[in-house]
């Protein structure tokens, strides 16, 4: 079987789970940018025993894609064959001892972030700034306003393809600039991070610089997917993509944005190839001009718009 095999399938070829699939669901509800093709099938798994169990069982060897907040991805048009598994409220439990918190992957950034404020715990305010789940978080090492990941980590739980869980530390992890060194096919369960206690108002006036950044410096009111393009050592990616020329370059409804020109935008009628395409002629630009070659922050996923899905039946979830 080849990946494309995958687009279309009897769900009786799937293992038994307690939790739920459902077939040819359209996924651009739930991105940032608001666009991709179906997804074959999407499976919520009950709990971590379900998860384990569906890996453990999956013998047709079904391709799996693991998808948090979808807020730096770009699901291309053709949409995704196979499993798409999305975390629900049962991996998003937070909870604080001492001076550590243990995180679900499931669970938004941003929320841990009001979390911790609320209990009175400090060194999680960066999060606030990262668009996305923990999950999302520890699979790409991600940072903002000076802090990674990997600066708060001590250790992270995951499951590997045939079902078995496993405790991970930082330096089995091999993080460096937006990058774990975990296997590709291993699923983020949690994540146990370094904190500590401090007096709620010193954490919100954190917070609120951050927020306050965010708004003056980001397109965050736009359908975007943050930071396009990975920052290349020694330089600034949107500084590079100004100096090539395209702040404000469209292609259809693909925008560079006038804003932050490392952040794409759909300005309304945009698919996923148009920001594709855009992508790739920033990165033939830059390389023109400069001689550098941008590497994608955003993760492309799925297949292109000539190998769509049969979307007969679509369901929106």
């Amino acid at each position: 079987m080849i990946f494309s095999d995958f687009r279309d399938f009897d769900l009786k070829r799937l293992p038994d789970v307690r939790g739920s699939y459902k077939k040819h669901v359209v996924m651009a509800p739930y991105t940032w940018f608001r666009v991709g093709g179906a997804a074959a099938t999407v499976f919520r798994p009950q709990d971590h025993e379900d998860l384990s169990q569906f890996l453990l069982q999956n013998s047709e060897e079904v391709p799996v894609t693991i998808i948090g907040a979808a807020s730096n991805i770009l699901i291309r048009d053709g949409g995704i064959p196979g499993v798409v598994i999305k975390l629900g409220k049962n991996f998003a439990s937070i909870n604080f001892k001492n001076n550590s918190v243990r995180i679900g992957a499931g669970l938004p950034n941003s929320i841990a972030a009001r979390l911790a404020l609320k209990e009175g715990y400090s060194g999680l305010e960066f999060l606030s700034g990262i668009p996305g789940t923990i999950g999302g978080g520890l699979r790409m090492n991600a940072g903002a306003y000076g802090k990674e990941v990997k600066d708060i980590l001590i250790e992270a739980e995951v499951i590997d393809n045939t079902g078995n869980i496993k405790v991970l530390s930082l330096e089995e992890m091999a993080m460096s600039y937006r990058h774990c060194g975990v296997p590709k096919d291993y699923i983020f369960l949690s994540g146990l991070f370094k904190t500590g206690k401090d007096v709620q108002p010193n954490i919100q006036k954190k917070l609120d610089e951050i927020k306050a950044r965010r708004v003056e410096s980001q397109p965050i009111t736009e359908r975007t997917g943050g930071s396009t393009f990975k920052n290349p050592k020694g330089y600034k990616a949107w500084e590079l993509i100004e100096a090539a020329g395209c702040r404000g370059v469209s292609i259809g409804g693909a925008m560079v944005s006038e804003q932050h020109c490392n952040f794409l935008v759909n300005t309304g009628n945009a698919d996923a190839t148009d920001l594709e395409n855009l992508g790739n002629i920033v990165q033939q630009k830059v390389r023109d001009a400069t001689g550098i070659e941008l590497e994608w922050e955003i993760k492309l996923l799925g297949l292109p718009k000539d190998s769509n899905l049969n979307t007969e039946d679509v369901s929106y979830e």
